[in-house]
């Protein structure tokens, strides 16, 4: 899985685990609403300053946000590799 692709899915689910819009977490973290959409459509890789952004608005570590989106990358390869 794109490693964009794995962080939107990880900041959307903790954006809806946060009870946060996209442009709550946007005034938040300091971002544009269209930018959160756009981290979350994995359309776009975020910088080192948004994930502290981001990890910051969302109270977690950004040591943490980053796991999330490794185990998110490990499980769809799992996952992939099993349907063969």
């Amino acid at each position: 899985m794109d490693a964009g692709i794995a962080f939107g899915r990880v900041l959307r689910r903790l954006r809806e685990k946060a009870g946060l819009t996209q442009e709550q977490l946007g005034f938040e973290a300091e971002l544009r609403r269209t930018y959160v959409s756009i981290l979350e459509l994995g359309q776009q890789q975020p910088s080192l300053t948004t994930i502290l952004k981001i990890s910051s608005a969302l109270g977690c570590s950004p040591g943490r946000l980053l796991d999330m989106v490794s185990e998110e990358i490990s499980s769809k390869k799992v996952e992939g590799s099993s349907r063969k």
